[in-house]
């Protein structure tokens, strides 16, 4: 594959090390706007908006994954294997699963689990566990510690369903085994991760729970997960001699 590939139309040296992934492309914007300094629009293919800047000095680039584990899939795969991005972080939203959790509440995916084929197609055998990587973990848990920001870390689950004919019913096995959120990316883009040998992170904030009438609107969604961006800008900072 060359640069440019498929879908990312940047040079190299355009992207930086630790890229910043939500999954709206309106979202990206909204944090190059907000956060980074003198940001500068270094993809723009299928309206997949990616954005380098600085944060507290330290080159970051925060770019749109779109929706599902194919899409994240493609762009990770792309942003690793060919633009020499060492770390991607996740930052999203999921709905909740468990009872003491609220709208807003901030999860860091140690684990994710995967309701869907993307594993399939490393042919691996058996059941592969995608994990985030530790280091990327740990800087995120210190920088929220750091700003005084609460997260919780555990198992999330990755599916490619967001609406089921059965109701949230067909979620009360993961429930019960503890997952705390569901999302629709971060199996993927851990287990490209591994293969390349590179470090993922997602870190979600929750927008709606799956057994309450609890939900945050689109807007709200686009520009109210600012403590969780504030969270993986900092941990970029923490990689950028790592």
């Amino acid at each position: 594959m060359a640069v440019p590939t498929p879908h990312i139309n940047s040079k190299i040296g355009e992207i930086a090390k630790t890229v910043l992934m939500p999954g709206d492309p309106l979202r990206a914007k909204f944090i190059a706007d907000t956060f980074l300094e003198n940001p500068v629009l270094v993809n723009n293919v299928r309206g997949v908006q990616g954005h380098t800047g600085t944060w507290k000095g330290v080159p970051v680039t925060v770019m749109a994954s779109g929706m599902g584990m194919p899409a994240i899939g493609i762009y990770s795969w792309e942003l690793f294997s060919e633009y020499g991005v060492e770390n991607i972080i996740r930052i999203g939203s999921c709905g909740a699963l468990q009872d003491g959790q609220k709208l807003m509440d901030i999860v860091i995916g140690q684990a994710a689990c995967c309701q869907g084929g993307y594993i399939d197609h490393f042919k691996m055998g058996g059941l592969y566990a995608p994990i985030a990587d530790y280091t990327l973990l740990t800087a995120a848990v210190d920088a929220a510690k750091e700003l005084g920001i609460g997260v919780t870390v555990g198992n999330i689950l990755s599916s490619d369903n967001f609406y089921s004919p059965e109701g949230s019913n067909v979620n009360d096995k993961w429930r019960k085994m503890g997952i705390l959120g569901i999302e629709m990316e971060a199996a993927a883009l851990y287990a490209n991760a591994a293969y390349h040998g590179k470090r993922a992170l997602c870190i979600c904030s929750v927008s709606d729970h799956i057994y309450r009438e609890e939900y945050l609107s689109a807007e709200e969604r686009q520009v109210g997960f600012t403590q969780m961006m504030e969270i993986a800008l900092d941990t970029a900072v923490k990689m950028a001699d790592i």
